[in-house]
């Protein structure tokens, strides 16, 4: 009985400190320092150039996807609606190899096999589809999927505008090691990077979190899933265009919007069908009227890059801290670096506020555009 006391005082200790952590987080949440509440912490400036800087690309379009469309509430639509709207735009995608990532690849493969499904019901040709890496690639996997030849040969038969809306295991696995290839992408479109320290959480600075006024921070997805693969793409050196998620930030797609899309075409319709769970969880757990069409906004700078505002700059991976807490490998961009790395690309943070109107509409002529 004698440590009875003993082991009551440091229950009634350790409590204490518990207690006195969470009113700490509390207090720091709720007060109004500007870094919490946008996750920018100040960098320099990037020298964002109006609807430009000009590109070459081509009107031959490979698409590389993890879409996994409704699959769970929390699965973004993005990557059917962006293959979906380019389809019924009438642009010339040559093939579409499959990922991972929102899912796993066996989901994502079903998926975009429902949509090309959905893309012919419409009366479009079918557009094949190549089955890709379901996982970062080992030294224990050595059955080669599809996808690598597909996509070599479509590069053997001319140049390629390459989509990419999922990590870039597949693409670089084709590249590898083929500098002939290489020089046949006019342009690689990938949805990831963000400047030095900066997070993405959509409530941030309206002070609409669940939370405080703050709400769930995205991690950059398609870079996470595999590091490796965006650093040999780097080392490429090929024409590379980064859409970050900021640049959806004035696109939210709402539930009137998926009213519109569901009257364009049976693989429009379908998708937006699927994006209801995703919507609720935005309007739920972020606190936003819409969500933000991350891959479908990467998919319009392919066809209309003049409504971006973009900066060329350097990219390099580096350790980040979030917050000063956690760890974490990051795809960086800005005008200077330590890294050694010298890769380039041209980065668009920002679009212009026709892009809404454009993601419906399909079309400029019916806009009244800037210059």
């Amino acid at each position: 009985m004698s440590d009875v006391k003993p082991r009551h005082r440091t229950v009634k200790r350790w409590s204490f400190v518990l207690i006195a952590i969470g009113v700490a987080i509390i207090v720091i949440l709720a007060t109004p320092v500007q870094l919490w509440r946008t996750g920018r912490p100040h960098v320099q400036p990037l020298n964002l150039i109006s609807v430009g800087p000009a590109i070459l690309q081509s009107s031959r379009i490979w698409i590389d996807t993890d879409a996994a469309c409704g699959a769970t509430p929390r699965t973004d639509p993005d990557d059917c609606l962006a293959i979906a709207w380019l389809v019924e735009n009438d642009h010339n995608i040559v093939g579409i190899s499959t990922s991972y990532g929102n899912a796993s690849g066996d989901v994502v493969s079903q998926t975009t096999e429902t949509l090309v499904t959905k893309i012919v019901d419409g009366g479009h040709d079918k557009i094949p589809i190549w089955r890709g890496w379901p996982r970062p690639i080992t030294d224990a996997q050595r059955t080669v999927p599809p996808s690598r030849a597909a996509l070599r040969t479509a590069l053997d038969e001319g140049s390629l505008t390459i989509l990419a809306l999922g990590p870039l295991t597949n693409i670089a696995d084709a590249l590898e090691g083929r500098p002939d290839l290489q020089r046949n992408v006019t342009r690689l479109v990938a949805v990831m990077g963000h400047q030095p320290g900066h997070l993405f959480h959509p409530t941030e600075a309206s002070g609409r979190g669940v939370f405080m006024g703050h709400g769930p921070i995205f991690r950059d997805l398609n870079f996470s899933m595999d590091e490796a693969a965006a650093r040999s793409i780097l080392q490429m050196h090929i024409p590379l265009t980064l859409i970050p998620y900021d640049a959806s930030v004035h696109a939210g797609i709402t539930a009137a919007d998926l009213e519109t899309l569901a009257q364009q075409g049976p693989a429009l319709g379908w998708a937006a069908y699927t994006a209801k769970g995703w919507l609720g969880f935005w309007k739920d757990d972020i606190d936003q009227p819409g969500f933000f069409p991350f891959d479908w906004i990467a998919a319009a700078y392919v066809v209309e890059p003049s409504l971006f505002n973009c900066a060329e700059t350097k990219v390099w991976i580096a350790t980040e801290w979030a917050f000063w807490v956690y760890p974490r490998k990051s795809l960086l961009v800005g005008l200077t670096t330590n890294a050694n790395e010298n890769a380039r690309a041209i980065y668009c943070p920002e679009t212009d506020p026709l892009l809404h109107k454009y993601l419906l509409t399909g079309g400029l002529d019916q806009l009244r555009f800037r210059y």
